[in-house]
């Protein structure tokens, strides 16, 4: 993994910057009892472009990951939903084998916005996952995922995804009222920029392609450190 550590283009403070072809990891924190807090998704990505107004990144196909399992090794989305967030849980690592993902957030958004393709680079749709802005440190950003999601397809059409996930995280505890209030809000704003076809989606991003002289990242052993400190 590479990185620097220091200020951004145009002085702006934000204690991490990266170039083009660094990798860095892209993680997530579980609000599941038994690995509150933890990492519990954590992909190796490569810096895209990374400015004062926007990180983005490429998950490419074959990248070793890491990702939530059952404690049997159950896939999550297998169990059902009643307890889905309650069934012991811990973590494994195995490769991405779809085609690659670009990921792109704005530094206070509480989203990302992903961008999918079928193979033959036929563009499918982007994905906006609702979650904690993201916290950079010198090896990534972390983030918490907030389980509500949208699609927004060629078309400018859309719908919300996973809304049982998110109400059944609030029953189980996972999720208080304020914070619920929150997402939905989050959820809202996004809705708002997806109707008035504003930024990431009026970019032309489906458009962009890899380097094709760029390595896949690797997962490293230490992929759920600590870091020492975080910005946002």
């Amino acid at each position: 993994m590479t990185g620097t550590a220091g200020t951004a283009a145009h002085g702006a403070p934000r204690g991490t910057h990266w170039a083009p072809g660094d990798h860095v990891l892209w993680r997530y924190r579980d609000a599941a009892p038994d690995l509150k807090g933890r990492i519990h998704i954590c992909r190796p990505v490569t810096v895209v472009q990374d400015t004062p107004d926007l990180l983005s990144v490429w998950m490419a196909p074959g990248t070793e990951c890491v990702k939530p399992v059952l404690a049997d090794g159950t896939p999550v989305h297998e169990e059902p939903l009643a307890t889905r967030y309650t069934a012991p849980r811990t973590t494994e690592r195995a490769k991405w084998w779809g085609t690659g993902v670009l990921k792109l957030a704005r530094p206070d958004d509480p989203w990302s916005v992903w961008l999918f393709w079928d193979h033959g680079w036929r563009f499918k749709s982007w994905y906006v996952n609702l979650e904690e802005p993201r916290l950079r440190w010198a090896g990534g950003v972390d983030s918490e995922d907030h389980f509500l999601d949208i699609s927004v397809y060629p078309d400018r059409t859309w719908k919300w995804r996973d809304e049982d996930e998110f109400a059944q995280a609030q029953r189980v505890g996972l999720m208080d009222a304020g914070r619920a209030d929150r997402v939905r809000a989050a959820g809202r704003a996004a809705v708002e920029r997806i109707e008035a076809w504003g930024a990431p989606f009026s970019d032309g991003w489906q458009d962009w392609r890899p380097d094709p002289t760029w390595d896949v990242p690797v997962l490293p052993d230490d992929w759920d450190r600590t870091p020492a400190h975080m910005t946002s």
